[in-house]
């Protein structure tokens, strides 16, 4: 019975038990670099482009928002600053989107950062 407890505890010291970790970030420019490239993948998904083909095929055009980032890597504020896409309900499903999202990474304690981000829809 020993020589089974001793095989099943070496199996389980050798998996690899890692778990993610989100990344602390301290700059604006690493906040501002970390959104851009979350964002981008997220607006690239095949989730995303399915749901947006689905509810708003014809949309085309650009969003700048402002968003602010707080210390647990949520969106806190989704403000949109300027845009040439006229469809309101458009508009107001990408800030619900990105209300919802939450980042691969987190802020130190009491942090907000503000980001400006430009979304292009083709």
């Amino acid at each position: 019975m020993k020589p089974l407890y001793f095989l099943i505890a070496l199996l389980f010291l050798q998996l690899p038990v890692q778990a993610q970790k989100r990344q602390l970030l301290t700059s604006d420019e690493e906040v501002q670099e970390a959104v851009s490239a979350e964002i981008s993948a997220l607006f690239s998904s095949e989730k995303f482009l399915k749901l947006k083909n689905k509810k708003f095929p014809d949309v085309k055009g650009f969003i700048v928002y402002d968003l602010s980032i707080v210390g647990n890597g949520k969106v806190s504020t989704c403000f949109k600053v300027d845009s040439d896409i006229k469809n309101p309900l458009f508009i107001n499903f990408i800030s619900s989107y990105l209300i919802d999202e939450k980042f691969f990474f987190k802020l130190e304690k009491q942090q907000r950062y503000k980001v400006r981000y430009r979304a292009e829809f083709n």
